[in-house]
């Protein structure tokens, strides 16, 4: 799959899909599973911040699915009607990632500043540049967890993955106004937030990814020789977007935008696995003569 956000897939492929899987075809179900698997898990991976709560979610959310597909009636989009059994599963989830003890953007960032400080010459910065941006993507994946669920859902689908007003609203199950308001006063927290506190957006600020590097191995916080975030993945998020990545970032917003469409569009630890547990999972082998 080499789009995130499938609004540049047909929905008669789709459809097709669909049908020969409620036929038995095998085939086309890992097909139609293999399309939209990037935009699921990613999206469970910045909801959860947790790469194996990620993968789970992504397999229960591919079993209701696929257990549903005989209701699939085309009255909108495959696309559409996948997205909103995804999101609803995301945020009805009971799931709690560790990271989710951060009650408040206030807490997450007085943790962070506990974390000891040092610079790094020019030599380390090279040596480490892989694990100072694992860092950076980590911490601000963070940050989206300081949002509540329905918060975040919403700056993922229309901030990070641009998502249209409409489209969002679809989904969500609210009008295409009310999309626009909940993404703007989400942002508009984040964004306040990152523009107090963070050195990635506002420069003023003490607080950088390679000062807090050291701080981190040593805590044992991130390993240089086992990245969770920094890895897996053949493109950012901005690439695959519906209207591709932020090229200029003229404005606090603009750039406040690109930090999170930066983060890689990653491919889940066990792909494999996790496709094989879905076709073989009894209950969709029954219903779909598997």
């Amino acid at each position: 799959m080499d789009k995130l956000y499938a609004n540049n897939y047909t929905d008669f492929e789709d459809t097709k899909l669909v049908n020969l899987s409620i036929d038995g075809d095998k085939k086309a179900l890992q097909t139609l599973i293999i399309r939209h698997q990037l935009f699921v898990y990613n999206v469970a991976l910045k909801m959860m911040g947790n790469i194996q709560d990620a993968e789970d979610l992504t397999q229960e959310v591919f079993i209701k699915i696929i257990t549903a597909l005989s209701k699939f009636k085309g009255d909108s989009k495959f696309t559409t009607w996948l997205y909103r059994i995804t999101v609803n599963h995301f945020i009805n989830s009971k799931k709690q990632s560790s990271k989710l003890r951060f009650v408040s953007f206030d807490n997450y960032f007085n943790a962070i500043d506990a974390v000891a400080s040092s610079d790094l010459n020019e030599q380390e910065e090279e040596e480490l540049k892989d694990t100072i941006e694992e860092i950076r993507i980590n911490c601000t994946t963070g940050m989206l967890l300081c949002l509540s669920k329905d918060q975040r859902m919403i700056y993922i689908l229309g901030e990070m993955f641009e998502v249209g007003h409409t489209t969002g609203g679809e989904i969500l199950g609210i009008t295409p106004g009310n999309f626009r308001v909940k993404l703007m006063r989400a942002r508009k927290e984040l964004y306040n937030w990152m523009n107090k506190r963070c050195g990635l957006v506002n420069i003023n600020n003490p607080c950088k990814c390679s000062k807090k590097t050291r701080g981190y191995i040593n805590e044992g916080k991130v390993d240089p020789d086992n990245l969770n975030f920094n890895n897996r993945y053949k493109s950012k998020i901005g690439e695959l977007s519906k209207s591709k990545a932020v090229l200029f970032t003229n404005t606090v917003e603009e750039l406040n935008k690109k930090v999170f469409q930066d983060h890689p569009a990653q491919i889940p630890v066990q792909t494999s696995k996790i496709i094989n547990d879905i076709l073989n999972n009894d209950l969709i082998k029954s219903i779909l003569d598997l």
